[in-house]
């Protein structure tokens, strides 16, 4: 018996509420799939109806200025994502007649859009029977068929992509990938998958073989790095200078305190900061007292980083050398600058206690 029609029947009965299925249209699948790439529903939720409030059609977010798309999008990480759909509604407004394309092969020519996610659209959005694999797909394929390939080696991705291509019910592609996706985040979990309520559970063959928490099989993971990061609160007249990062690679285009990674050489924090804002800045500058430590964790690294209050050396002009754009904001006026996470923890301890460091000896 195939598993497709009692997961469809399951679907029918149990599909998540979503904002983006309570009221379709390609540009909400669109803005929504992109959202989703590497990001939780939750966390996605109010990001989203945010951006259809202030953005609410590709004409709209087309005309907007990067600077607000990026503010909107503080906080969702992965910033790429935001600019690539900034450049996409623009490409499409240009070139595409103002429309969203409806095939696989055209979508997936967009900044930003993977097969994945060009999949997931062309099939929600436009009905094409094309079948769209993502992490959850890929652990319910890979219990229901005992996959015993890493689900992310080459072998494993395309064997599973044939399986839901070869599996996929013609003109319901869009159901069966939304089914199958719920089925993961909501049955078919990572860890103490509830097998006795899901729909297809009968021929699952991980279950049968009681191996569920042993799929996917996974690859070996590497521990991610750790850096040692410091940054410049410094000040002028009651301002803070802030560096805005190039517009392409991690945070790119957002605003930051400048700063940069400890390296061998360096005896301590305060030679750290002091040659890295030369290396940028182009001037010296006086390390004062610290203005706290931070935690973050990045997709394949993870830092700690330890800020200080800085003033310039006399007569010293900072200069753009490694950076976009330098501004001299105040600190009630943060809030307009796109940040990362750190930087804006420290923008907001800046705004709660004021900029009042006192240098050391």
């Amino acid at each position: 018996m195939s598993f497709v029609a009692p997961l469809l029947e399951w679907y029918a009965a149990n599909a998540r509420i979503l904002p983006w299925r309570s009221c379709p249209s390609p540009y909400r699948t669109w803005v929504s799939e992109v959202m989703l790439q590497q990001t939780q529903v939750d966390t996605v939720l109010a990001y989203f109806n945010k951006w259809m409030a202030r953005f609410p059609d590709l004409e709209t977010l087309a005309s907007a200025d990067e600077t607000a798309v990026l503010s909107l999008w503080e906080g969702l990480g992965y910033y790429s994502r935001a600019r690539n759909l900034l450049q996409a509604a623009r490409l499409m407004m240009r070139d595409m007649q103002g429309q969203i394309p409806s095939t696989t092969s055209t979508l997936v020519t967009l900044p930003g859009v993977g097969p994945y996610t060009a999949a997931a659209i062309a099939s929600i959005a436009f009905g094409e029977d094309v079948a769209a694999v993502d992490g959850n797909i890929r652990r319910v394929f890979s219990r229901y068929f005992d996959i015993q390939e890493p689900a992310r080696s080459p072998e494993g991705e395309k064997r599973i992509r044939a399986l839901a291509q070869a599996h996929l019910p013609l003109g319901r592609a869009g159901a069966y990938n939304q089914a199958l996706m719920d089925l993961g985040a909501m049955i078919c979990t990572p860890r103490m998958p509830v097998c006795d309520q899901c729909p297809i559970r009968l021929n699952c063959q991980a279950r049968k073989l009681g191996i569920q928490e042993d799929r996917p099989v996974k690859l070996p993971r590497q521990k991610p790095p750790h850096l040692t990061v410091t940054a410049a609160v410094i000040r002028r007249n009651g301002r803070v200078l802030l560096a805005q990062r190039p517009p392409h690679g991690l945070l790119g285009g957002l605003w930051e305190f400048p700063g940069g990674t400890q390296e061998e050489q360096d005896r301590d924090l305060e030679s750290c900061l002091q040659r890295e804002i030369m290396e940028e800045l182009g001037v010296k500058v006086r390390v004062g007292q610290p203005l706290g430590k931070y935690k973050h964790a990045y997709t394949h690294f993870k830092i700690t980083l330890f800020a200080f209050f800085c003033e310039l050396s006399c007569g010293e002009k900072p200069q753009p050398l490694a950076s976009e754009a330098l501004a001299w904001a105040k600190i009630d006026e943060l809030s307009a600058y796109p940040m990362g996470k750190v930087d804006r923890q420290i923008a907001l301890r800046l705004t709660k206690e004021g900029a009042d460091g006192h240098l050391s000896n």
